[in-house]
This record gives C-alpha cells, structure tokens and sequence, in this order.
C-alpha cells in the first residue's frame, strides 16, 4: 500500500523556492562565491506534472527526473512551458534506454561507464550531448559510478568520443545524519574537478546541499526541499 501526502499547493512552492534560494545564497556568500553561479535543479521524480508547472511559474527552469518511464509520461505534459525547462537525466541510465532519454533530456548527469557514455556517442547524431560524470567518491558498493583513479582517463577518452561533451563530475554523497560528515566528499570532488578544468560539479541534496555550495557545488538537486515528502511505501 502505498501512503499519499497532501500535494503542495502553488504557494507552498513558491515559498519552498524562496527559503531555499535564500539558503543557497547564504551558503555560497560564507564561501566567499557569486550565488548565481549555483544552479538549482528542482527534482521532480514521483511528482506530478502539475508540481513542476507551479515549480516554473515561481521561477525556476532546471529539472531532474530518474526513471525513463515516468519521464517519458510526464515531460510531454510539460511541453507547453515557456520558457522551456532544461531537463537533466539524474538516475542509473541502462544502455537500451539511452534513445528514449536524448529524446527527452538536455544534460545526462549520470554517466557512470564508457560502455554508457559510447552508447550514447552512438545515438547522439548530429547533437552535442551535455554529460556529466557520475563519481563514486566514498567507494559504496550500493552505488554506481566511476572510482576516483578512473576519473582522468575516462574525461580523456570521452572527450575523443563524438557526440559527448564532458561538462564537469556529479557524485551522490552518503547518507549522514550530519552534513558536515560528508563534506569531505564533496572537497574531493572539487579538487579532482579543478584538476581536470572541468566547470561543472553536481552535488548536493536536500539534506547536503549547503556544505555542497561551500565546496565548490555548481548544481545542487533538490527534490523535498521544493516539492514536499514523497510517498512512501508501507506494509499493508
């Protein structure tokens, strides 16, 4: 059975946009950084489309969504909106699913092989693919991505593969009660990116994203923060 929380209201998002705007702003003036080069990507998965229009109306045009299928319902839907949102490809990218989401998605931030990233060199065409590298920095075993010493090749060979460009590196952190455990991940990842001249750095969510912002993040991915609790799943 699955649990259905009360869907935000417009006001409630524009409110939740605000607050967290004002957050980020915050966080990457302690950083001595221009908050608008921090870009919030409001990750709309398991929300209805109606959620993402408000999202837009209060202002917002970057998006991520995880799952194919429910893109694939959903983006439709949305594409009346002007200005158009950039949509960004967030979850596991399986091979065969790789036409279905460059139909869809401007940015594939989870690039996570080169078997991945060749498929997609195969089915980009005449298109420039805006990717990002999907880094598993703490080394999890419940998470895809490429290990940090695998990183500089991989930018090598992608950046000889037609089709892709390599925009920057995009890592998930560890869940921790305390954001400040994690922030060693993301200063890693920053210095690997500066290493590579690489100008974009995915990272940080709803419950990191400020130490994110502090360590260099350009994207941040926000998805309760904006939209409320999602639906949970409960034994029946």
């Amino acid at each position: 059975m699955t649990t259905l929380p009360a869907l935000a209201t417009a006001q409630d998002i524009a409110a939740n946009i605000a607050g967290v705007q004002a957050r980020i702003a915050r966080a990457a003036q302690s950083a001595g950084r221009d908050p608008a080069a921090v870009t919030l990507v409001a990750v709309s998965k398991t929300f209805p489309a109606e959620l993402v229009a408000h999202a837009h109306a209060a202002g917002l045009r970057h998006f991520g969504e995880n799952w194919v299928q429910e893109a694939e319902d959903k983006l439709p839907l949305l594409s009346g909106l002007d200005p158009k949102p950039v949509w960004h490809f967030i979850g596991h990218l399986q091979t065969n699913k790789v036409k279905q989401v460059l139909g869809l998605f401007d940015v594939v931030e989870s690039v996570d092989s080169l078997h991945l990233a060749e498929a997609i060199a195969r089915r980009a065409g005449d298109r420039q693919v805006s990717v990002l590298l999907e880094v598993n920095v703490a080394a999890e075993a419940s998470k895809f991505g490429f290990s940090l010493e695998d990183v500089p090749a991989a930018v090598d060979y992608l950046w000889r593969l037609p089709g892709i460009e390599v925009r920057g590196l995009m890592t998930v952190a560890p869940e921790a009660p305390d954001a400040e455990a994690v922030r060693p991940v993301f200063r890693t990842l920053a210095a690997l990116a500066r290493t590579l001249n690489l100008p974009e750095l995915s990272m940080g969510m709803s419950n990191d994203f400020e130490v994110a912002i502090q360590e260099g993040a350009t994207m941040v991915r926000l998805g309760r923060a904006i939209f409320g609790p999602r639906a949970k799943r409960v034994e029946a």
